[in-house]
């Protein structure tokens, strides 16, 4: 039986930690174990279900062959997103960066798998490839100063957005347009926070089909994710397993000189450097 030695949440967990056939994994460098039984894991809550008890989590046996996983957090209660929150993005839009952060929600049945097929909804699907902040605490009015002691870690996410349905009305409608079945994407696990020195220092990438489309550092964004978190718990309360999508970099389909959308067959290869990468392709004729 292999363990390895964890932190508690209250001090940071050191581990990469997701869900493999409906059974709680570790990730250790580029081996998969499967976690020695927890009682508290529940698989329809996935991860949300142990944040309490990550510090006592061990390594039992080796996941052999490719790795397919699970949706990490399959119902948080609240999935929150910033709108123009990279500087480049939001001058790719020639639109203006917001004096605050621009929150908007994706609703829970948009949540998808790591390596989802997703069925297009419309004919201007777009991508947009985002840092995802997993709450660990339920936590209300964090200082900035605070903010990153509720946080339980991070994951590779993706905003897919239907943008037609998104601008079809004045104002726009961000929370229908980004909430189509699999349209919110995060995984393909969790990194705890003390895997990552600085969330203001990774890079981000999509490519689509092959063709690099978005390439950018976190340090591009106009709020941190300390002054994201913030600014949502003074008038949300954060709860355990929230996930908060950060904002695109700049390279979206929109923001291409003309612009373009995803089609049937297309393939969107997101990466954020040492929390992994997730893998998408899309079927059917844009409707």
């Amino acid at each position: 039986m292999h363990s390895v030695m964890l932190r508690n949440f209250g001090g940071l967990i050191d581990m990469r930690v997701g869900v493999v056939h409906g059974r709680l994994a570790l990730l250790e460098s580029d081996t998969a174990f499967f976690a020695r039984p927890s009682t508290a894991f529940v698989p329809a809550e996935g991860l949300m279900s142990v944040l309490d008890e990550l510090d006592s989590l061990q390594c039992g046996e080796r996941i052999e062959g490719p790795l397919d996983w699970d949706i990490p957090f399959p119902c948080p209660s609240q999935i929150f997103a910033v709108g123009l929150n990279y500087r480049k993005h939001a001058h790719e839009m020639g639109l203006q960066i917001p004096t605050v952060p621009m929150i908007f929600t994706k609703f829970p049945s948009a949540i998808g798998r790591p390596n989802a097929t997703i069925s297009l909804p419309g004919p201007t699907t777009d991508w947009e490839a985002e840092l995802v902040i997993v709450i660990g605490k339920n936590s209300r009015d964090l200082s900035p100063s605070r903010a990153l002691g509720a946080v339980a870690g991070y994951m590779v996410g993706q905003d897919y957005s239907e943008r037609t349905v998104q601008m079809s009305n004045n104002p726009a409608q961000f929370s229908l347009g980004k909430s189509f079945e699999n349209f919110a994407i995060a995984g393909p696990y969790l990194t705890t926070i003390d895997e990552v020195a600085d969330p203001q220092s990774l890079s981000i990438t999509c490519e689509v089909n092959g063709e690099l489309m978005q390439s950018e550092s976190t340090r591009d964004m106009a709020f941190s994710v300390a002054e994201v978190v913030s600014y949502i718990s003074s008038v949300c309360e954060l709860r355990r397993g929230d996930l908060i999508y950060t904002g695109s970099p700049a390279g979206v389909g929109q923001g291409q000189n003309p612009p373009r959308f995803l089609a049937d067959g297309d393939e969107v290869v997101t990466e954020i450097r040492g929390l992994g990468s997730i893998r998408n392709t899309f079927s059917g004729e844009s409707k």
